[in-house]
């Protein structure tokens, strides 16, 4: 595989939009990733758009927007991790030098479409009420027994993310809260309350992918792509160990093999925060803590911006917003602006390595159906 880089990104503010339409996001999205890149819309000769809940032909419908057409088109439908597998097409398009130069998509418009995802007919569980609150609610129960994890200890990481997220003005909620509020706030299933559950939103985010000859357009500018991975659940013949996510372990073993590194090495860490338990366990799953010490991570601050791995800066899914197939490429947009120096008030100082994680589609028989992990450095 050649080098591959990330030469342009752009987002835009994720939140509720009821009078825009997904074609509208989108468009936002690609002319700031367009202009961050300095290219013009003939340039490009890819693109990949992960998405969710748009409807058909998504890609199409937003890239003919911008004067992108003529090319080769794909959508990608992969859950919450549909952005992070558009991005790995890419990156693998331009990787084997199909091309030079690829645009990613990611982008959905969750608000208005009738509260929880329904889970899909065949999943007997999920229509008897095993929905994704419930399932991490039972990850954080079992979390709390075995490991002493406290309901402050999770409590906790929304206000480290909900006070990231006033220093990023592309999040869906820019108002800090304090521990208090969220342990009193609306019980949603129990232990998890309200503000320790991620918000229905809108919004939509882009990237260029270019080889290095096009990096050397702005080498300054271009941030270098050391490792991606997307990998599907397994079939479980046994019952799970619900505080952990061997998937997400393997998919993260596999990065730092590509990169030649590990856990130590990560500065910064935008990963899956759907709810409180999800980003606890994660530091676990990715090494940054020893299994079962995920609550002390979170209370002795190491996930602080300033701490051993800034995890969120951006304010996360809890914080930034969660709308599904913009998520991944949105995780990507921040690490950018963090390994350029870009991130304003919310800067991660010194950061050179970033590392972005997404999970989602819990399938009967097989956990969550889908999983990546990347790592970027400059």
């Amino acid at each position: 595989m050649r080098e591959v880089y990330v030469i342009g990104v752009g987002m835009t503010r994720f939140g509720k939009y009821p009078d825009l339409w997904v074609e509208d996001l989108g468009r936002e999205a690609c002319i700031a990733a367009l202009k961050d890149a300095a290219l013009s819309p003939k340039e490009i000769q890819a693109g990949y758009c992960g998405t969710s809940n748009t409807g058909r032909i998504t890609g199409q419908r937003i890239l003919k927007e911008v004067g992108i057409t003529g090319i080769e088109i794909t959508n990608v439908e992969n859950a919450c991790t549909g952005g992070s597998t558009a991005f790995r097409q890419g990156y693998i398009a331009v990787g084997c030098g199909l091309y030079d130069c690829a645009i990613i998509l990611g982008v959905d418009k969750m608000y208005g479409s009738g509260g929880l995802i329904p889970p899909n007919l065949e999943d007997l569980e999920g229509i008897l009420g095993r929905t994704l609150p419930g399932r991490y609610a039972m990850a954080a129960r079992r979390h709390m027994y075995e490991f002493g994890t406290t309901l402050e200890q999770l409590a906790l990481i929304s206000v480290k993310n909900h006070r990231n997220g006033v220093l990023n003005p592309y999040a869906q909620f820019q108002k800090e809260c304090s521990l208090e509020e969220v342990l009193s706030s609306r019980m949603v299933a129990e232990p998890l309350t309200l503000l320790q559950c991620c918000p229905v939103g809108d919004g939509a985010a882009a990237l260029i992918l270019g080889s290095k000859k096009m990096s050397k357009r702005n080498p300054k500018h271009a941030i270098r792509i050391g490792a991606t991975t997307v990998l599907s659940g397994e079939f479980q013949t046994t019952s799970t160990d619900l505080t952990k996510g061997n998937q997400v372990i393997k998919a993260a073993n596999m990065a730092y093999e590509q990169f030649g590194g590990g856990p130590q090495d990560i500065d910064i860490c935008e990963l899956h925060d759907a709810f409180t338990i999800g980003e606890l366990i994660h530091y676990e799953n990715l090494g940054f803590c020893p299994k079962g010490e995920g609550g002390r991570f979170i209370e002795e601050r190491k996930s602080e911006i300033g701490g051993e791995v800034a995890v969120n800066p951006s304010g996360g899914l809890l914080s930034r917003g969660h709308p599904l197939g913009a998520t991944g490429v949105a995780q990507f947009v921040e690490v950018v602006w963090q390994l350029r120096g870009e991130a304003g008030k919310r800067q991660v100082p010194g950061a050179k390595v970033g590392m972005t994680q997404t999970v989602g589609g819990a399938t009967s028989e097989i956990g969550p159906a889908s999983c990546s992990v990347n790592i970027l450095y400059r």
